[in-house]
């Protein structure tokens, strides 16, 4: 992740398309913010799943108990990203981004408070509330600072902070408990939260403000065609769209199945695999590192197609359907050995991260900016509901069979069901007239 602000890039003049110009890139530089921000999101939301088996000793509770908890954040997350968007959409990018991180890091660091079952039930309900924001604003930044051949592969650069945050957390969570304790780890990762903020307070502001952009680049940023201004458009109304249930129900279908992975791995390589809490690093890492690379190729691939003539339709379903087929092996993976294991999920996890970059462009690619957040929250609600699905199902089914294979043939067979309905109610992706 290149975040040099003086960084500049050779792209053809927009008033001239035979000339080429230099053009500061000071827009990594938000991606850069927006990739750190995702990082930290996801360093907070896994640290419980990389614990939960030493929770589970400590705080004594079963697989329901756990399911439970990962329901409240579920839930909280669903609520939050009913408000969150329009929210997002009227405070602006900036304040309402510092005030959701602020919100989560406050409430990270106060799992090291609780230890009761019901206590960390709320501290998930808590940060679920402040990570609800974290999606919607990415997203809008994004829009308001990508033309749309460059956003997918933003998004997928930014959206590689959650395995970069999946990476960094089973290397540093186990060491910091191993060192001070178990309470010691959500505080050093929750102060991550408020270093972010004096950085994002000190360099955003959007395009057409900021100092350290260029006429040349923001010419550049602002090259799609003119958006019509529209009013301010009622929540309710959204809904009227096909392309607004396109992309509501494929992140309900599809977000669960990466929450799946974040929470109940750890706890799936513990009991298949015997893997403590000192041996877990390795293999979430590779699995981790593996979703980088899908989530960054996964937005290049659709750009690099859309560059060589494909409309933005064809590129980002080509994409999703590539990677919806990639995911189809996990359902081996609870009956092979323990490195044939990490392999499937590593791709799967992979495949879902470069599914979820074209997904989330696809909001932006069919909705003018001024809705975005709207839409991204909406979509991202849908997934946190069917996360409650999802995590109060697992523990129902781990308490009941004590297996895992139920859950990965759900994990390799919804894509494909997804990409179906999304292309029926979204054949063309033709902007919605709002």
């Amino acid at each position: 992740m290149n975040t040099n602000s003086s960084k500049e890039e050779t792209v053809l003049s927009i008033e001239n398309p035979n000339a080429k110009t230099k053009v500061r890139a000071y827009r990594w530089t938000i991606c850069g913010l927006l990739f750190f921000a995702t990082t930290i999101n996801y360093i907070d939301r896994q640290v419980l799943g990389i614990l939960a088996p030493v929770l589970q000793k400590d705080i004594g509770w079963n697989e329901l108990d756990y399911g439970y908890i990962v329901t409240a954040f579920s839930a909280a997350y669903a609520i939050g990203l009913l408000f969150v968007g329009r929210f997002i959409d009227k405070v602006g990018t900036k304040i309402g981004y510092s005030i959701s991180i602020f919100i989560w890091s406050i409430a990270a660091m106060g799992h090291a408070l609780v230890k009761t079952v019901f206590g960390f039930g709320l501290a998930r309900f808590a940060l679920g509330i402040g990570e609800s924001g974290n999606f919607p604003a990415a997203i809008k930044a994004t829009a308001e600072w990508f033309p749309k051949k460059e956003r997918a592969f933003a998004t997928g650069l930014f959206n590689s902070g959650a395995n970069i945050g999946a990476v960094v957390a089973p290397l540093v969570v186990p060491w910091i408990t191993l060192t001070w304790g178990w309470q010691e780890a959500f505080i050093f990762t929750g102060l991550l939260g408020f270093i972010w903020i004096v950085l994002w307070v000190w360099l955003y502001e959007i395009p057409e403000k900021h100092k350290k952009v260029s006429k040349e680049e923001l010419a550049f940023i602002q090259s799609d065609p003119v958006e019509v201004q529209t009013e301010k458009i009622p929540w309710m109304k959204l809904f009227k769209y096909k392309q607004t249930w396109a992309f509501f129900i494929a992140k309900f279908l599809t977000d669960p199945i990466w929450w799946f992975y974040l929470y109940w791995l750890p706890k799936f390589l513990n009991e298949r695999y015997h893997l403590d809490l000192a041996n877990l690093g390795l293999p979430l890492i590779v699995i981790y590192t593996m979703t980088s690379i899908g989530s960054i190729g996964g937005g290049w691939l659709s750009g690099a197609f859309i560059k060589r003539g494909w409309s933005i339709n064809k590129g980002r379903k080509m994409v999703m359907l590539i990677c919806a087929i990639l995911i189809v092996p996990i359902v081996f993976a609870s009956v092979v050995p323990e490195w044939w294991a990490v392999g499937l999920i590593g791709l799967a996890a992979a495949s879902h991260q470069g599914w979820s970059a074209n997904l989330f462009t696809t909001a932006s690619d069919m909705f003018p900016k001024k809705a975005v957040g709207s839409v991204v929250g909406l979509g991202g609600m849908a997934g946190a509901i069917g996360g409650m699905f999802i995590a109060t199902a697992a523990g129902f089914i781990l308490q009941i069979t004590g297996s895992y294979m139920i859950l990965f043939i759900i994990s390799g067979s919804v894509y494909l069901l997804a990409l179906l309905i999304f292309q029926i109610l979204a054949p063309k992706m033709q902007g919605a007239q709002l």
